[in-house]
């Protein structure tokens, strides 16, 4: 992905771009999957932008609990937050596959205010903030619910809605999935199990189905799963 089109510099010329670059406002990695991009304890004045791959933020405790929060996709930013307040990372971000990882630096952004691009940029990074609060704020609802299926239905019924169809592909693998969802793996797994033979959803991997009234595979009107 050409830098200059990430969408954190949506409407910046590319005079104003070149310029960025030749200051030094604008970097470039490369990171194998399971790489650390930040760590716990890290502090840094550099927002990071996933070009390509993806990245996972990651909350661990010190018996090896580990907790995933959010998944970052192309385009989108991290650590946002903590390179703007100055105050230690206390998250993980790691790649969660083999990712191209770009890195705006602020202090020479913050030495150039009067250029074009500075208005430009603080408006982008405050529409992908207010996006990336969704996806966390997604989380919450998700976890909220007492049993692995209010958890499970809450999670699937929103990637549902976020990819417009009823069949989608998870950006977790079943580990991930319970440790986004904070529920034991195995448990996680003969609840899916239930769920399919209850005629409530297919899946494989992380591709997922989820079925209505009706449909092939689901269950007839006084077959239905109770309510939870």
């Amino acid at each position: 992905m050409d830098l200059f089109q990430l969408p954190i510099f949506q409407g910046v010329s590319r005079e104003a771009w070149e310029d960025m670059r030749a200051q030094g406002c604008v970097l470039r990695r490369r990171f194998e999957k399971g790489a650390y991009v930040f760590r716990t304890g890290d502090s840094t004045r550099q927002i990071g932008i996933v070009c390509t791959g993806s990245v996972r933020i990651e909350s661990n405790d010190l018996w090896g609990n580990r907790s995933i929060l959010s998944a970052v996709a192309p385009g989108q930013v991290f650590a946002e937050s903590y390179a703007i307040c100055g105050i230690p990372m206390m998250v993980d971000a790691v790649a969660a596959e083999d990712s191209d990882i770009a890195f705006l630096c602020l202090e020479p952004l913050l030495k150039r205010r009067d250029s074009e691009a500075y208005p430009r940029i603080l408006e982008n990074l405050l529409r992908l903030s207010a996006q990336k609060n969704l996806t966390l704020s997604n989380r919450i609802f998700c976890t909220t619910a007492k049993t692995i299926r209010g958890r499970l239905v809450t999670y699937l019924s929103a990637q549902a809605a976020k990819n417009g169809s009823m069949d989608f592909f998870l950006p977790f693998d079943r580990q991930q999935m319970a440790d986004y969802l904070n529920v034991d793996r195995s448990a996680l797994s003969k609840e899916l199990c239930r769920m399919r033979e209850e005629g409530m959803l297919r899946f494989h991997k992380n591709h997922f189905t989820l079925l209505k009234m009706g449909e092939p595979g689901a269950p007839a009107p006084d077959t239905a799963p109770p309510p939870l």
